[in-house]
């Protein structure tokens, strides 16, 4: 499986043509306390860049985006209950939802991890 990061604090691990997206664990850290996830329903098509669900906490209500293009295939469930799972493992526990991928070329424009800490340094 390998992990890609997008610029907007998405995480995507890729397995086959299966991705799993969450936030980062910095992403979590800047919003605070999660409260409620929005997450997309299965079957619905996302497209690249686009909001595909919403985050909110204590502090504001921020968008997630697709890192790539699918359709969703999954959501995780246990964030109905248990939101706060963003914040405490972020970057397993606490992903969001799972998509086909339509466009696997994508991936080249996202970064790896090294490139990911690189530029959450430079913030």
């Amino acid at each position: 499986m390998t992990r890609y990061f997008t610029k907007d604090h998405e995480w995507i691990d890729v397995d086959g043509d299966t991705g799993t997206v969450g936030i980062t664990d910095y992403a979590q850290g800047q919003l605070g306390d999660i409260t409620f996830v929005e997450l997309p329903d299965p079957g619905a098509a996302l497209s690249k860049g686009g909001a595909a669900s919403v985050v909110d906490s204590v502090k504001a209500a921020s968008d997630v985006y697709a890192p790539v293009s699918g359709t969703v295939s999954a959501q995780n469930g246990a964030l109905e209950d248990a939101p706060e799972l963003v914040n405490t493992d972020a970057e397993t526990e606490g992903w969001l939802f799972q998509l086909t991928l339509s466009s696997p070329a994508e991936l080249d424009g996202l970064m790896d991890k090294a490139a990911y800490d690189a530029y959450v340094e430079s913030l």
